[in-house]
């Protein structure tokens, strides 16, 4: 399945990042006549989502024939591709016959269905790895989660299937980059769009219209957490940390959210943490179940005093990113691509038990010129290493290695 995309045109990010986009225009010129496909999961729901809709029109508008293609497939393949998505995180699960048989069995359909006739194919995420072997072409696998400690016995099963079959590899980070992909890998973090809805300025009055809605008292404290309902995003801790920090300041927690179709495991969880939250009228579920698009997680980014992330595992998380980039400091965990973005220190604060994160974002609820400090800081680290731009760059320069 085709997606529809919206135009954009690499010249409106001019007065952002001029010397990329000079750059950009130039690396193009040797790529016009190619055409290239992305297929990935879902179109909507996730970071892997939000990346494509900015980078293939970008592509197209530089010249490049970049076309998006989605897996038709059931729920229960969503499922087995659930279970492989946390075991290639290093959960201890297992993979049954049936449900390999039916992996292979969906990617062996959209190999024939999906059009996939292009110069370089890139494939996103496990959901859709093993279709190089029932389709001939060049093929580049990027990878958007931490495999820094992968199950072995499930990563050595479904790995070894096609790994042979891929040009390169792209992982978020060099930690994450294990056997059999050595020598084809490359570290290759993600980006945020600095237009898009959800990263543009917004107004005054959208942001106090879209506060209203939501019921949000833009008068105290809010601390936010932007995270889908996944084991490894531990939510639990973000609102442990809440509770300590309320007995000291009177805040607001807000954690937003979307229900990607391909993970019906998130639904479990959101019942869950809803339970775990109980009735406090101070925590505010706010999902695209009540509305909430892009607009509305720029607004609540925007009036952040600040970012909270309790992950224990991440692939990169670009919502510390779009936190960063709206200006406000992050407190969160050490793991995965979060310690490329978060400086301890320099715009925010990293530490693992929910105490020592209860007190840092004490700090910066208490001392505003701290927080005004760290968020001067937030939005330079942002501009210098992961804009659209610098990423678009990352995959020119890839897409002429394949060729």
């Amino acid at each position: 399945m085709k997606v529809q995309l919206p135009q954009k045109s690499i010249k409106d990010y001019l007065k952002i990042a001029k010397e990329d986009v000079e750059e950009l225009f130039e690396m193009a010129k040797d790529l016009k006549d190619l055409k290239i496909v992305h297929v990935n999961a879902t179109s909507y729901g996730g970071g892997v989502a939000e990346l494509l809709y900015t980078l293939i029109p970008l592509m197209n508008n530089l010249g490049i024939n970049t076309q998006w293609e989605i897996l038709e497939a059931p729920m229960e393949f969503f499922n087995v591709t659930k279970k492989l998505h946390n075991a290639f995180q290093g959960a201890k699960v297992d993979l049954i016959d049936e449900e390999l048989d039916l992996y292979v069995k969906i990617n062996k359909e959209n190999a024939k269905n999906l059009d996939l006739d292009a110069d370089v194919i890139i494939i996103h995420d496990p959901q859709p790895y093993l279709i190089p072997i029932f389709k001939e072409g060049k093929y580049i696998w990027r990878c958007h989660i931490d495999t820094s400690t992968p199950n072995k016995k499930i990563w050595n099963k479904i790995i070894p299937m096609a790994c042979d079959k891929y040009s390169k590899a792209l992982f978020h980070l060099e930690e994450y980059i294990q056997k059999p992909f050595e020598q084809i890998a490359i570290e290759f973090p993600p980006s945020i769009d600095p237009l898009s809805d959800k990263n543009k300025k917004l107004s005054k009055d959208q942001i106090q219209k879209i506060a209203k809605r939501y019921n949000i008292d833009l008068e105290r404290p809010i601390i936010t957490v932007v995270a889908r309902f996944d084991p490894w995003k531990d939510l639990k801790s973000a609102i442990d940390v809440y509770r300590i920090l309320k007995e000291k300041s009177d805040i607001q927690l807000l954690i937003v959210s979307a229900m990607a179709k391909d993970d019906p495991e998130g639904w479990i969880l959101f019942e869950d943490i809803l339970r775990y939250a109980g009735t406090d009228p101070d925590i505010h579920f706010l999902t695209d179940l009540k509305g909430v698009g892009h607009l509305e997680v720029n607004a609540f980014q925007t009036i952040s005093t600040a970012g909270l992330h309790t992950a224990t595992k991440e692939g990169f998380g670009l919502v510390i990113a779009e936190m960063l980039w709206k200006g406000n400091p992050i407190v969160a965990r050490p793991v995965g691509g979060i310690k490329l973005q978060v400086i301890d220190g320099y715009n925010g604060y990293l530490n693992t038990e929910v105490n020592e994160l209860s007190n840092a974002l004490y700090k910066i609820i208490s001392d505003k010129s701290l927080k005004d400090e760290l968020g001067k800081n937030a939005i330079k680290s942002v501009k210098e290493k992961f804009l659209t731009t610098s990423h678009l760059k990352r995959y020119l320069k890839i897409i002429k290695e394949v060729i």
